[in-house]
């Protein structure tokens, strides 16, 4: 879908005109309708009002659709000292409220330990070091979740 085909949807769905939108904006009627037949888009200041007045976020409103080679180029500039004193569990808890609350819950260092006894098994079997093993049981635990 297209951004055009988004910003008209979003319209709809909030159940405004391109004239209503319009006047919101201080724009003409027709610029709207240039966005929404992809002849043109709006600014980022634009689409962040046009986010508001839908009752979006800015994401939602053009669908924000990262494709492979794009996550490949953020994976390729990840560098890890920038990310080492990033809180991840409190970032990720936004989306997965159950990260900011496990922790009362579970008994971390019983799993902690059983989890350490597999990484000692990675490096011992296969000569791996700390940060491949945990990679390797990171995504032997994405494979168990998919199934």
């Amino acid at each position: 879908m297209s951004i055009g085909d988004n910003l008209n949807k979003a319209r709809k769905k909030a159940g405004l005109t391109q004239e209503e939108v319009a006047l919101n904006l201080g724009i003409p009627r027709q610029t709207v309708s240039n966005w929404e037949c992809d002849e043109t888009l709006p600014d980022i200041f634009q689409a962040k009002r046009l986010a508001h007045l839908y009752g979006l976020a800015l994401d939602d409103l053009i669908d924000l659709d990262l494709d492979l080679k794009d996550i490949q180029e953020v994976i390729a500039k990840s560098d890890d000292k920038k990310y080492e004193n990033v809180d991840w569990t409190k970032m990720w808890s936004e989306k997965y409220p159950v990260l900011a609350s496990y922790q009362a819950e579970v008994d971390i260092d019983r799993y902690a330990d059983e989890l350490i006894r597999l990484v000692q098994n990675l490096e011992e079997t296969y000569g791996y070091d700390r940060l491949d093993s945990m990679l390797v049981l990171k995504d032997i635990l994405a494979k168990c979740y998919k199934k």
